[in-house]
């Protein structure tokens, strides 16, 4: 959708904008990379393996500095059904099973009206789904490519950043308890000048994995078939395969399993990576791994925030050091820490999820989950990453009854901030609605707000040396 401000500096829809269209589950799409043509891709819609109708249960995503977006495939196996119509001896159950496909109906239905979502039907379907979809906003004409580069998995994020050598960067994580942190590094690298010179840059390069040391070192493992123990004998035949299951590749490989990681971003200021992990309660319950380093508590209810250095500063590197940013939850729990921030001093939080920053290297928290930790509406909060404020977090605005706060975005001079009001009210009934936002119905809606100053200024803190409004 196009917006754009009008002469009071309200934003607005522009309605007759080319640009306004909508890409559905229903919406023709490219398979791209290494994985495009693979036996386990066919279909009887598509033998070849190289078309897909569209993208499902997407959630944060990316832009890339060539002008397209990027947008994350998550819990698609949500929408798939009867896993356990296929053969145990068959290769592909194991990893359907991975990755938490339902051995009867699904969560969704919709087998019961599209053959493509029962696996006794077509069991390659869900192999389509958990990509990034890389769209280009400026051309309606040009079809959406899923960038099986990137690997698959219940994706969070694609955050983009280029390197001193123009290489392109790719942070996601992994949404799911005991998952892994991953990023991409391109082969080729990035041409300034246009969509066109960059468009397939994202389908040659090497997919990543997190280990993270107890004594704040982590090293990034190659997901790279024929090495280490990427091998047919562990059950990879080739490339495509480790990008089809590299959770499965991470598990022989050693990877760190996290707390759920979210939204990772790169900070534009001091050039460290922010890794969001929302909470994991299962964290030290019997038969499932204890605490780490990198994720210190046990039933981990309200999530924390890593922050990560690349060595050399160069986001391609393979090795980092790292810390523990914040542990979140109420303040006068002990187990919270806000770096190193005097706690009585800071605002509760749980479930942090999408992040970004503003132009002077702030950090914005949006959170999914708060009243089932701390009994709060979801909301947005700015804490300061530099400086005798580091750490000092702060509220900005807050959410209405079940919904999460997502999305945060800032237009690049800061003095407009949108922010997405996801599933209000969930919980209600038509009947009896907990909320009825935005427009007083009974039916509460998803909104994008937005938010600017009354002064027509910048938005959030001023410095983080000096913590200003």
């Amino acid at each position: 959708v196009e917006v754009q401000q009008d002469a009071h500096g309200r934003w607005v829809v522009n309605r007759s904008s080319p640009y306004n269209r909508r890409i559905t589950a229903a919406t023709p799409m490219l398979i791209a990379g290494p994985v495009a043509g693979h036996d386990w891709l066919k279909t009887s819609a598509d033998p070849t393996g190289t078309r897909v109708l569209g993208t499902l249960n997407n959630c944060a995503g990316g832009k890339t500095p060539w002008g397209t977006v990027l947008s994350a495939e998550e819990n698609f196996h949500q929408y798939f059904a009867n896993l356990d119509a296929v053969p145990d001896a068959d290769p592909r159950k194991a990893v359907h099973r991975r990755y938490g496909l339902p051995g009867g109906a699904s969560e969704r239905k919709w087998e019961r009206f599209y053959d493509r979502f029962d696996l006794a039907k077509e069991p390659n379907e869900p192999f389509r789904f958990g990509w990034v979809v890389e769209i280009d906003p400026y051309d309606p004409s040009w079809t959406p490519r899923k960038r099986t580069a990137l690997g698959r998995f219940k994706r969070e994020a694609a955050t983009v950043v280029v390197t001193r050598r123009r290489q392109v960067v790719v942070y996601s994580g992994d949404d799911e308890r005991f998952e892994y942190v991953y990023k991409f590094v391109s082969a080729r690298p990035y041409q300034p000048g246009g969509r066109e010179a960059n468009r397939d840059l994202l389908d040659e390069g090497t997919l990543y994995v997190a280990r993270f040391h107890d004594d704040g070192s982590g090293e990034w493992l190659p997901l790279v078939f024929g090495q280490g123990p990427l091998t047919p004998a562990n059950g990879f035949a080739s490339q495509a395969e480790v990008l089809l299951n590299p959770r499965g590749a991470a598990d022989l490989l050693g990877a760190t399993k996290m707390d759920r990681p979210e939204d990772i971003e790169t900070n534009p200021v001091n050039g460290r990576v922010y890794l969001v992990m929302t909470n994991n309660t299962q964290r030290g319950a019997t038969g499932r791994p204890g605490p780490d380093g990198a994720n210190p508590r046990a039933n981990n209810r309200a999530g924390h925030i890593i922050e990560l250095v690349e060595d050399g500063d160069d986001h391609a590197s393979t090795t980092f050091t790292w810390q523990v940013f914040m542990l979140c939850g109420d303040p006068s729990d002990p187990s919270t820490y806000f770096a190193g921030y005097p706690k009585d001093q800071v605002s509760p939080i749980a479930a942090p999820d999408n992040v970004t920053f503003d132009l002077s290297g702030n950090l914005w928290i949006a959170t999914d989950g708060m009243p089932g930790v701390l009994s709060l509406n979801d909301g947005l909060y700015v804490v300061p990453v530099e400086g005798p404020e580091r750490g000092h977090l702060r509220l900005f605005l807050t959410g209405v009854r079940g919904a999460e706060v997502c999305g945060p975005e800032f237009t690049p001079n800061n003095t407009t901030l949108f922010v997405a009001i996801q599933h209000p009210g969930e919980g209600g009934t038509v009947a009896e609605p907990v909320s009825r936002w935005p427009d007083g119905t009974n039916v509460p809606r998803p909104s994008v707000m937005v938010v600017q100053s009354e002064a027509g200024g910048r938005i959030g803190l001023a410095s983080p040396t000096r913590g200003g409004k």
